[in-house]
């Protein structure tokens, strides 16, 4: 994919976030290639988009995560993970509830 394609489909991504986090009691703030996320208890999650890579960038308290597109889904590049369901997990942990993206 070009890189006009990853940013249309990493902007799809953002806005899936945001939408999925609109009724948590939760700061969001998005600025150019980064979303954070801020939680009542003083962590932040931070997503971002690294284009030279076509990656997409987690950071929390717990490591930051790299997921590349595949089939279709954004898989970790380091395990079997998926941005998805490693970020519905790290805002359960904050907010005791589950997200849906």
């Amino acid at each position: 994919m070009n890189e006009s394609e990853f940013l249309q489909i990493s902007d799809a991504v953002f806005d899936r976030i945001e939408a999925a986090l609109d009724d948590f009691d939760v700061d969001l703030d998005r600025k150019g290639n980064v979303l954070e996320i801020e939680f009542d208890d003083g962590a932040k999650l931070v997503v971002n988009r690294h284009v030279p890579n076509q990656e997409i960038w987690l950071a929390a308290r717990s490591g930051g995560f790299h997921y590349r597109l595949q089939d279709g889904r954004w898989c970790s590049t380091r395990d079997d993970g998926e941005l998805f369901g490693q970020l519905g997990e790290l805002v359960r942990s904050h907010t005791g509830e589950t997200a849906q993206f």
